[in-house]
């Protein structure tokens, strides 16, 4: 051991050394073993800070106050046999307990995701000619994931991919959408498809985003289409609303499948449709043909409005006969 710590001072980058041996500011300090046992009161307690008034009358006040004393080997020897051989001097300080390892520096699952593995994924279900995941492989893909094709789950699955057209995800999307999910596996894409179903049902803007998505899901983005064709639309009108479905929702598709001449839906239309949901509720009544909503919703309102008059006259009559 060198030197004991109990005999230092708090100053950094004191002078360490005897004041016997202070000759002036140039001269080496050498250590002494001349220091008095009468000066340590009982070992292994710690060893008391000398004051100014111990050094005599030889020191002037501006060398005392960086003197300090020096415990040598010689004198921790003599004291180790002043109080037994076998006995060791206790350090000034106690060792500090070991660090736990900390969560973060583990890693959580998420930082474990193996790209590779997500690359096999991939390739079992890819096209044999073209570098993505076509109508085949997502209908193989669909059977291992225990999903038919048109369930709500695969369209939720396309969302997290951030796939670009229906029936096809790229090896770039399925990768990243998979790293995303914080998935590698088969059975981690059934619970994380599980989980994320459930939040949608509890969290109404996780739901927008999804609705929004899905219809840009739904157009031809290889021949550059913009309205999303009506038969089309209603499919997926019927697929994004399975678990959550709008009381005006079968009118609505009723009355755009009687009218064949309305041939596409715009994207405003496919957004404005959730606010309209939302704002008549149960009864067309409160709908106000002065606010800035599509024509296709006047067109519908009033086309309920007449079938409701209808069937009112229907009542009327059977009760006068």
């Amino acid at each position: 051991m060198g030197h004991c710590l109990s005999c230092f001072n708090n100053q950094n980058n004191a002078d360490i050394t005897s004041p016997a041996r202070i000759k002036d500011d140039t001269t080496e300090i050498v250590p002494t073993n001349e220091v008095s046992t009468a000066m340590i009161s009982h070992y292994p307690q710690e060893i008391p800070l000398l004051h100014n008034n111990d050094y005599g009358t030889n020191i002037n006040n501006s060398n005392a106050q960086n003197a300090n004393m020096v415990c040598t080997n010689t004198e921790i020897t003599n004291l180790q046999k002043s109080h037994g051989s076998n006995e060791k001097p206790k350090m000034f300080y106690q060792k500090l307990s070991s660090i736990p390892i900390s969560m973060s520096s583990l890693g959580s699952n998420e930082s474990r995701i193996s790209e590779s593995k997500i690359n096999q994924l991939f390739d079992h279900y890819k096209d044999s000619f073209e570098d993505a995941i076509l109508t085949e492989g997502i209908e193989n893909l669909c059977n291992d994931l225990q999903l038919n094709p048109d369930d709500f789950k695969v369209l939720v699955l396309a969302w997290k991919l951030n796939a670009s057209q229906m029936c096809r995800f790229t090896r770039a999307e399925f990768i990243q959408g998979l790293k995303n999910m914080k998935t590698d596996s088969m059975k981690g894409i059934q619970q994380k498809l599980i989980d994320i179903t459930n939040e949608l049902n509890k969290d109404s803007e996780q739901f927008k985003d999804l609705y929004r998505y899905t219809f840009k899901f739904g157009l031809e983005v290889s021949t550059g289409q913009r309205i999303l064709p009506a038969d089309i639309a209603i499919l997926l009108w019927q697929l994004v609303f399975t678990n959550n479905e709008p009381s005006i929702l079968e009118r609505w598709l009723n009355y755009l499948e009687s009218n064949p001449h309305i041939r596409g839906i715009p994207k405003d239309t496919w957004y404005m449709f959730l606010n309209f949901c939302e704002y008549i509720g149960d009864d067309l009544s409160s709908y106000d043909d002065t606010e800035a909503w599509p024509s296709l919703f006047d067109d519908f309102v009033e086309y309920e409005n007449d079938q409701l008059n209808q069937n009112i006259s229907k009542s009327n009559l059977i009760i006068q006969d």
